[in-house]
Parts: C-alpha cells; structure tokens; sequence
C-alpha cells in the first residue's frame, strides 16, 4: 500500500485514460461501418493504428526524454482527445487512416510515460505488485469504457465526446502531483532473431496473439454489428471478450507454473479454435456471450504465457530485449492479420472473421506440437514465477516486471536450445 500511495495520481489518470481509449477502440470501428466504409477499410484503419503502436514504441522515448514526463502526458493526451473529436467530425476514410495512426503513436507513447514513472517509483519487493494492480486496472477500465459507449447513438457526439471528457480528464491528477517525475528513458534495442533462437514457441506466440487478439480489437466490434444493430449487443460483445481473458489469466497463469508453458499454450490455442468456432456459430443464441467469454479466456493469455515462455530463457541482461521484441511482434501480427480479414469479411460476411481465428488457432497449435518433440531448455522447476501481463503496453513495462534483470539475473547458457 505504501508503494501504490506515491502513484496514485499516475494510476487514477491511467484508469481515466483507458476509459477514453477502451471507447475509442470500439467506437471508431462502429462510425466507420455506420458511415458506409467496407470491413476492408476498416481493417486497414485498424492496421494504421497498431503500425502508430509501433512506431510510438520505437520513436518517441527520445521526445519524452527531452520534454519530461509531465508535459509529454499532457501533450500526448491533447492529441488523442483531438484525433477522437476530428473522427467523430470527418467521415472521409483517409481522415481516419491518418487519425488512428496519431491515436496509435499517442497511447503507445503514453504508455511508456505511465510504465516508466511506475518503474521509477517500485522498488525490487514491490515491483510484481504494483505491475499487476497497473494490468488489473487496464483491463477493467477498458472494459468499462465499453459499457459507456451506450450513452448515445454511435451516429451521433455524444459518445465521442464523453470519451475526449475523459481523456481530457486524466491530465488532471498528473498535472496536479507534487511528485517529482522520472529521469529520461533509455532506447531499447528490438531483436526477433534472439527471441527466435531463445524459443521458438514464444515467438509463434507472441505472434498468434497479435493476429487473433489485434484483429479481435480490430474487428470484433464489426462482427458483432452484422448480427445486431444494439450498441448495447456490442458492447456486452466486446466487454464479455475482456472480462474472460481478464478473470482467468491468472489461474492460467498459475498453472504454466506447475506444467511446461509450450503445454499450456498448446492447451490456449486448441481452446481458442474451439470457441471461436462457438462464437461463429451461436450468434443470436442465449449461450452467445458465453462462448464470448471462453474466446477472450482462451486467446487473451496467450500474450502473458508467450512472455513468460520468453522469460523462462532469457538471461538478466536479456530480458528487456526479448520482452520489447515480444511486445511488438505482437503489434506486428496485429498490423499485418486486419488487413487480410477485412477482405475476407467484406467478401465473405462477418462470420468468417472466427472462422478464420479457428484455422490460425489450428495452425499456431500444430506449430507448437512440433517444439515438445525437443527437450525443453529450462525445466518446470526453474521456470520464473509467472507474472500478468497486458499486450497493450510499452517496452517500458519490463523494466516494471519482476521478472527483469534484477531478479533475473541467472539464466541459461546462452547456447542453450531453442524451445
């Protein structure tokens, strides 16, 4: 409690940010289809903002460094509430390219302020801690930024223009702290290569999540709308989806301690093809929004199990590196899978979109079959306790997670097989 007394106001403007964003993500992709754009269009919008994602991640620490982090929140805020009211202003599609590109940079670039500061405020007892009540209140404010969607007609402000209220409203108690801010951040270098060669399943998983739960955020929202014209429908759709990978992750999470992770990941990706197929078929079912959730238990903890797979291999000093590179093979996967599904969805009907889940899910499993043939570098009684983890964040969420270099300082052999 000590710990979490000095940021406070970092974490009340971090819940009062992700209500905003959470309505956002929703929100845009329902005017867009609203206004007559093809699930393709929206697919590539969607590709623009996880590309901003990336490319916030990689490019503007530096910008921090230089402005601070008080001022460099209250800028990065002023953008997001002013690409969320020109959304809700201009209906052409190359406006809403450009926009969730801008919105893509400001949250990632926001999320590195937010991590960093938590960082530099945890220390080694509390750092776990304090990382799990940062991912706890994430989750659950995005989730709450579905319910209010509801406010108003996806047609009309109203509901654009409570999410920039909110957005607005997060400067405040950043703006008013006493606390002094973080020093300026130091760039991390990305290396897919040695994340391959650490393990190959937490590669294949990290990328799975990106294209299943990238597109889900991408997509969801349309897919929903093609069986129902409620926004209430929607946002139980999108919420039920959260809530289960929020809920269960940690008993998932708990039992990869106890077991091989490339098991449990085995487990997560058969489950995710089963209830995407549940999903596909129960539309306008009263099981609907259960199979929902089962979708978002099975496939939302892929991301944490891939991380914590990673983190099993990595040596101290590695762990920053190969989790930066988890996090944004992700984005990758995230970038790349809208595009293809908003062709397929425009072509073939809404339904295909966890039709197409199932397949990948299919795919990713067999891939991760073959890695139990090898023998796996780090036995179930080595692994790194397993620790939860959003995979919307920045790299500088590492630094904040236990399992880095200060208490990750031993690791195997840097020849060790791959997983």
């Amino acid at each position: 409690m000590k710990a979490l007394a000095t940021v406070t106001s970092l974490l009340l403007s971090t819940a009062l940010l992700l209500i905003g964003h959470g309505m956002q993500l929703t929100l845009l992709p329902l005017r867009a289809s609203a206004n007559g754009l093809s699930d393709f269009m929206i697919g590539l919008s969607a590709s623009c903002y996880f590309l901003g994602f990336i490319v916030g991640c990689i490019a503007v620490p530096a910008t921090i460094a230089r402005a601070g982090h008080i001022r460099s929140f209250a800028v990065l805020t002023a953008v997001m509430t002013s690409a969320i009211l020109c959304a809700e202003m201009l209906d052409g599609w190359q406006f809403l390219l450009v926009l969730r590109f801008l919105t893509g940079v400001a949250i990632s670039s926001l999320y590195t302020v937010i991590e960093s500061w938590l960082n530099s405020q945890a220390t080694t007892e509390s750092r776990g801690r304090i990382l799990s009540v940062y991912t706890f209140i994430l989750l659950m404010s995005m989730a709450l930024g579905q319910a209010l969607i509801n406010v108003g007609p996806v047609e009309s402000a109203t509901p654009f223009t409570l999410a920039a209220v909110f957005l607005v409203l997060a400067i405040v108690p950043v703006g008013l702290t006493r606390r002094l801010a973080p020093a300026p951040l130091e760039t991390t270098r990305i290396r897919f290569g040695l994340l391959y060669r650490r393990s190959r399943s937490a590669f294949a998983g990290a990328l799975l999540s990106g294209l299943v739960v990238g597109s889900f955020w991408s997509l969801g929202a349309v897919f929903a709308r093609g069986y129902s014209e409620s926004q209430a429908d929607i946002s139980w759709f999108i919420s039920a989806a959260i809530l289960g990978g929020a809920l269960l992750q940690y008993p998932i999470g708990l039992l990869s301690d106890r077991i091989d992770r490339r098991k449990v990941m085995l487990l997560l990706c058969l489950g995710g093809a089963l209830a995407s197929v549940a999903v596909a078929s129960s539309t306008g079912q009263s099981w609907h929004l259960g199979m929902v959730f089962l979708f978002g238990a099975m496939v939302m903890p892929i991301y944490a199990i891939s991380l914590a797979t990673a983190a099993d291999v990595a040596q101290g000093s590695e762990f920053v590196e190969i989790g930066t590179s988890v996090l944004l093979l992700n984005a990758v996967g995230a970038v790349s899978a809208p595009l293809a599904l908003g062709q397929l969805m425009s072509v073939l009907g809404a339904p295909v979109l966890f039709w197409a889940f199932a397949v990948l899910c299919l795919l990713f499993m067999a891939y991760i079959a073959l890695q139990l043939r090898d023998v796996r570098a780090v036995p179930v009684s080595e692994q790194v306790p397993f620790s939860a983890a959003a995979s919307e964040v920045a790299p500088a969420s590492f630094d904040l997670d236990p399992r880095g270099p200060e208490t990750n300082s031993s690791g195997p052999p840097s020849e060790t097989p791959p997983e």
